[in-house]
């Protein structure tokens, strides 16, 4: 996943340090955060995402776009930081074809 597609910064080192100062601003960790996916519809892709979040209290929702051509999978987890967050992000973002929003 290419996360500098449609985005502003120039490398995914500014990616993340930007998304770091967003989430210090905006949440008090520790807490549930809602994290959302959209990925081509495969049970591969889906399997490879919940094992991102192995050991980490979560709860789901899938739904599939009208076609079925894709999945937007919402994940809420308790998280204990901003690192947690900024390394389950670059953890997903390591599966292809998946876009993170």
């Amino acid at each position: 996943m290419d996360i500098l597609q449609g985005n502003q910064h120039a490398s995914p080192e500014d990616f993340y340090n930007s998304l770091r100062d967003k989430l210090e601003d905006h949440h008090d960790f520790p807490e549930d955060y809602l994290f959302k996916f959209i990925i081509p519809t495969d049970q591969l892709k889906l399997t490879e995402i919940y094992r991102v979040f192995d050991g980490i209290k979560f709860t789901l929702g899938n739904r599939e776009s009208k076609n079925g051509k894709y999945t937007a999978c919402n994940i809420n987890a308790f998280v204990l930081d901003v690192n947690q967050v900024i390394n389950i992000y670059k953890e997903v973002a390591k599966i292809e074809g998946v876009i993170l929003l």
